[in-house]
């Protein structure tokens, strides 16, 4: 069964007597030679005296087995790749899997087609460990690999070498991160990356989808399943076979809705509404959320099993104001592709860069863009400066309030910047719709208008 050359070596480390027996003899049925081993002291002598081509170990064993030990033990063969099979699910951060160097993760019960497809897929790709390795140590060519993702910070070029590592897994991943970060890019940017980057990539919009209508569009209908369903209709899982499914704002989907993706994650097929044999699917999941998910389950709002389902790596994206000069590369760069497309001003005045600098940027990136294409169809002139820009960046304002000193900013001042954030914030999340921001606000249309129009914000600048 083995699509290696040469016979491949397992170090598998699981305190679970029956998953280590069942394991070891059917992995050495496909052609592996296995060491099996129960507790974390046998692990490290065994890393410390053999050479392995691969790891596969469980992140909770008697000996206190954690992920530092780990990679103290593989200190003798640093290329091994590391494979985490788990049914806790207290898994680490992505940035922290990447400089731990796991290759892939597996949540118990796992399938044993599962298990040696990951197996392979991560020794096939062993060879290029070297290759990626130098990749994620050079920021240019890290930055040069992912051109759909305009970064040179610190926190930016970290996410970079997450996503250079977890695409070529088929490992599910939760973005998270405000509203307007670019989680979307981020996901199309993982797919591009991976096997899959050939096959669909599926968008699914938690908050596009009425909840009557969610097992309909997600997994299809047949004929006469309901008034209306004149012919069979294909699902959104359907159509990504193969692929990556997105599900934008995942922590938007209602509790019921939650149960019903659960399944279709879990066994990897899923039931149109109206028939009765499941339909299996091969796809990777990837979500994104402005939302605290862990907030969300302990409010009951989140079911904890769908977490850990969909939020294997968790890829936290930084807010625009924590990126540094990110802001002006992402200037620029809008300003280069808004010009080619619609003429207009081709620079920007030192003291617009600043600004662009000292601002907070509450909507993020989306923000950004929104106010450079305002911007370059009201100016006449070849370059922007403060006066063209929005009213509330050519105010200075009090940037970001918490880390002012009390004292330098009247109350009123801080009021008003506040106030300006939240409206941002809402329209941000809401794409421009003023009666979605007006009810989750709890005041009128006529009062948001009013706030608005007093803070210089343009509704129809959120809208996408």
């Amino acid at each position: 069964m083995q699509a290696i050359d040469t016979i491949k070596r397992i170090l598998v480390a699981d305190d679970e007597p029956l998953f280590l027996i069942t394991t070891g003899e059917l992995l050495k049925k496909a052609g592996f030679e296995c060491r099996c081993v129960s507790d974390a002291k046998t692990a490290l002598k065994y890393l410390a005296e053999e050479r392995f081509d691969l790891i596969l170990s469980d992140l909770n064993m008697p000996g206190n087995l954690k992920l530092e030990l780990l990679q103290e033990g593989r200190d003798k063969w640093p290329d091994v790749p590391l494979v985490v099979v788990t049914g806790v699910p207290s898994l680490p951060t992505a940035i922290e899997s990447v400089r731990l160097g796991i290759a892939d993760y597996l949540l118990k019960p796992v399938k044993f087609n599962d298990l040696i497809a990951c197996i392979q897929r991560v020794l096939e790709r062993s060879g290029g460990t070297s290759q990626r390795s130098e990749l994620r140590g050079d920021r240019n060519a890290l930055s040069e690999a992912f051109p759909e993702v305009i970064a040179q910070s610190d926190s930016m070029l970290e996410v970079l070498e997450v996503i250079d590592r977890v695409a070529l897994t088929n490992t599910n991943v939760l973005i998270t991160g405000e509203s307007g970060t670019g989680k979307e890019v981020v996901a199309r940017a993982i797919h591009d990356r991976s096997s899959r980057g050939d096959y669909p990539f599926q968008v699914i919009d938690c908050t596009a989808i009425p909840e009557n209508l969610f097992e309909s569009i997600v997994f299809g209908h047949r004929k006469g399943s309901f008034t209306g369903a004149v012919a069979d209709q294909e699902g959104l899982l359907g159509r990504s076979q193969k692929g990556t499914v997105f599900f934008d704002e995942l922590g938007e989907l209602l509790l019921p809705l939650q149960a019903k993706l659960l399944r279709a994650v879990q066994e990897r097929a899923y039931t149109p509404v109206g028939a009765t044999t499941p339909i299996p699917f091969d796809a990777r999941f990837i979500c994104a959320t402005n939302r605290n998910l862990e907030s969300e389950i302990m409010a009951g709002r989140f079911r904890r099993d769908l977490f850990y389902r969909l939020g294997v790596i968790h890829l936290e994206l930084p807010a625009l104001r924590e990126r540094g000069d990110d802001v002006i590369l992402l200037a620029h760069h809008f300003l280069k592709s808004l010009w080619v497309r619609d003429g207009g001003p081709t620079r920007f005045s030192a003291e617009v860069l600043e600004r662009f600098r000292e601002y907070d940027w509450p909507g993020n990136i989306r923000e950004l863009r929104n106010v450079i294409e305002r911007t370059i169809t009201l100016t006449q002139r070849d370059q922007i400066e403060i006066e063209d820009l929005p009213k509330p960046l050519r105010e200075k304002r009090p940037g970001r309030v918490v880390e002012t000193v009390v004292g330098e900013v009247s109350r009123e001042a801080a009021l008003d910047n506040a106030d300006y954030k939240y409206l941002t914030l809402l329209l941000t999340k809401f794409n421009g719709n003023v009666s979605l921001a007006a009810e989750q606000a709890g005041v009128s249309r006529q009062g948001i208008h009013k706030l608005l129009k007093k803070h210089g914000i343009l509704a129809a600048d959120f809208r996408e």
